[in-house]
């Protein structure tokens, strides 16, 4: 028997696992599969590739024991096997770039870092979580002699000869205290079938099954033997052999969803980044959608091993509705990569699956128009949080957002808004606010109706952050463009293509009227004005180019931007309304005053905002009315 010495920074990596990294122990079984796994398959590589392998024969297979009474646990292999030279540089080195960096990350705060195990993996040394001794029994194929690796996980290894009657590797722990949860049946099967259920190769669990005679007493047990991974990956299948009722099943087992999928979009790409994609888009929203602790919905895997379900990066946020798998070759998951190379592979799939769901979006905006018009119900406000926040996709989520509209029924989008602009029309015309049918009611849309103007109708609280940003919109017609400018009807410069303003008499004969309004308001308002916007309605109110409309104050004071100034708005008058000409031969001082806010509180209550003082507004109505 030959003791050896740990290299040091393994015997740092064990000293943090064993004394540290508690939170998630159960990797430590996925890790032990996974490299089960790898061995077979580089024997089975080697046994097709490699003419000194060839003559070998062998049904790959993965077995797992266990014994309570004994403390132990058993992952064993048929696959390629090692050396002695090889357990020694596999077990007892990480001669690798970048093991120092990780091990520093860790060490700064090992229970914060717990999480690297399960992301990153450090294969065989999670076993040193559950075991205080392990012991690896392998033969390398091709080879007469075995070996046997063993250690407490502390300064020292030994390796000696051994037996073994065929290739391939076992690996024994010796369970702790807390280690033997898992010399259990069902915590086995859990594991694997959450971690490993998608490898390739058959797993075997080896049980004692107790059995019963007829009136229900013990008589002994049985030992049984029983595959419990599925091994097959739908999504690793071709997709000439499956079919939608084969997509919609394993849609409702990935997301517990009683209903069938929307649209299904299965990709696989090849060159240089291998990797799997099977996405889904729900029917409806789902609960936690609008969480900020919202649960993402895509599980990321490699080579069909479940890394986690709880990466907010594998899709941007506003696509946070999408199910899925992505399941990458070229993921790096041990200590030997740095942590910024898989960053970037991540950001590649990431990217290349947001341009495809934006191109299937865009198809069945185009070709199906119910299957479209649920989920621009379901799911057009995360669209617009796309709209906000990816500028990269900005162009392609532009023809896919909706809006409503003053000129007609249903969903339209800015292209189709575009289509029906009349031939002289400087701009694309909206109004914001946080309800439907009171912006269409608003009298801010009177005279733009009887223009013939579309104008669409913002009613999400996103629409006032998102609409301004964007600015602009551009339709690329044949080898031409056009582009207009989105232009606010609640706006005071917005009123430029309603025709003339009021003629001089109708200013002058105003004038008073506008100034004992204005008197009357005093800060209330920035300025009253008379009105070109206005066909029935007495009054209406807008916002300052250069001032938050009140629904954005709104919001940010919503968000605890409780510093917002309130920017008084504008308020407009329609001259031959008579509650408004009314006032040119009035003296009296209340009826001036409460004529004034009357007209300011109405505008405001019909763009559906709150009034700060509603008794007080129900009073003056009811001194006005009781005057006539």
């Amino acid at each position: 028997m030959a003791q050896r010495q740990f290299q040091t920074e393994v015997s740092r990596l064990l000293h943090l696992i064993i004394h540290s990294l508690y939170s998630n122990r159960e990797v430590f079984l996925r890790e032990l599969v996974s490299n089960a796994s790898d061995a077979l398959d580089k024997l089975k590589y080697l046994s097709v590739a490699d003419d000194a392998y060839k003559s070998i024969s062998f049904d790959p297979r993965i077995d797992i024991s266990f014994d309570k009474n004994a403390k132990t646990l058993a992952v064993s292999d048929n696959g390629i096997g090692m050396s002695e030279q090889e357990l020694a540089d596999s077990l007892g080195t990480i001669a690798r770039s970048g093991t120092k960096a990780f091990l520093e990350k860790l060490e700064l705060d090992a229970k914060k870092n717990s999480n690297l195990i399960g992301q990153f993996g450090v294969g065989f040394y999670s076993a040193f979580m559950v075991a205080d001794r392990i012991e690896v029994t392998s033969r390398k194929a091709n080879e007469e002699s075995a070996w046997k690796w063993s250690s407490d996980g502390k300064e020292t290894y030994d390796i000696e000869s051994a037996a073994r009657d065929t290739q391939g590797t076992t690996v024994l722990l010796h369970l702790t205290e807390e280690g033997l949860e898992y010399a259990n049946r069902w915590s086995i099967e859990d594991i694997i079938k959450r971690y490993s259920n998608y490898i390739t190769f058959p797993i075997y669990l080896t049980f004692d099954e107790k059995e019963w005679d007829d009136k229900g007493n013990e008589k002994g047990s049985k030992t049984k033997t029983e595959r419990i991974n599925s091994g097959a990956a739908l999504w690793r299948s071709p997709k000439a052999e499956l079919k939608p009722e084969n997509y919609n099943e394993f849609y409702k087992q990935l997301s517990h969803d009683k209903d069938e999928p929307l649209l299904y979009i299965h990709t696989k790409a090849e060159g240089s980044l291998q990797y799997i994609t099977l996405l889904y888009i729900p029917r409806k929203a789902p609960f936690d959608m609008f969480h900020a602790d919202y649960k993402p919905g895509v599980k990321l895997y490699v080579k069909h091993v479940f890394i986690t379900d709880d990466d907010k990066e594998l899709m941007p946020v506003w696509l946070r509705f999408v199910r899925g798998i992505v399941d990458s070759e070229d993921l790096p998951l041990n200590v030997s990569r740095e942590i910024p190379q898989q960053n970037r592979i991540l950001a590649n799939i990431k990217n290349a699956s947001v341009k495809k769901i934006l191109s299937e979006l865009k198809t069945i905006s185009e070709n199906d128009k119910e299957k479209w018009n649920v989920f621009v119900s379901e799911f057009n406000r995360p669209l617009k949080e796309g709209l906000y926040s990816d500028w990269e996709n900005r162009e392609a989520i532009t023809g896919l957002v909706r809006f409503k509209s003053s000129a007609v029924d249903g969903w339209t989008s800015l292209a189709e808004y575009a289509d029906r602009m009349k031939a002289d029309q400087k701009y694309i015309y909206y109004i914001s606010g946080s309800d439907e049918k009171t912006l269409k009611a608003s009298p801010l849309l009177e005279a733009y109706r009887a223009k013939g103007i579309e104008v669409l109708i913002m009613h999400e609280e996103i629409d006032e952050i998102v609409v301004p940003q964007l600015g602009r919109y551009k339709q690329a017609t044949g080898d031409a463009s056009r582009e207009w400018e989105l232009k606010a009807v609640n706006r005071s410069g917005a009123d430029e293509e309603l025709g003339e303003k009021p003629d001089s008499k109708t200013e002058s004969d105003s004038k008073p009227v506008i100034e004992k309004v204005k008197n009357a308001l005093g800060e209330r308002v920035k300025d009253v004005r008379l009105s070109r916007r206005l066909q029935d309605s007495p009054s209406c109110i807008v916002a300052d180019e250069n001032d938050p409309s009140l629904q954005m104050a709104q919001i940010l004071k919503a968000m605890g931007q409780g510093d917002v100034p309130d920017a008084a708005p504008i308020l407009e008058l329609n001259p031959s309304h008579p509650l408004v000409s009314g006032l040119k031969d009035t003296e009296d001082a209340l009826v001036i005053e409460d004529t004034a806010d009357v007209l300011l509180d109405q505008a405001l209550l019909v763009e559906g905002l709150k009034l700060k003082d509603p008794a007080g507004f129900v009073k003056r109505l009811n001194r006005l009315l009781s005057r006539k």
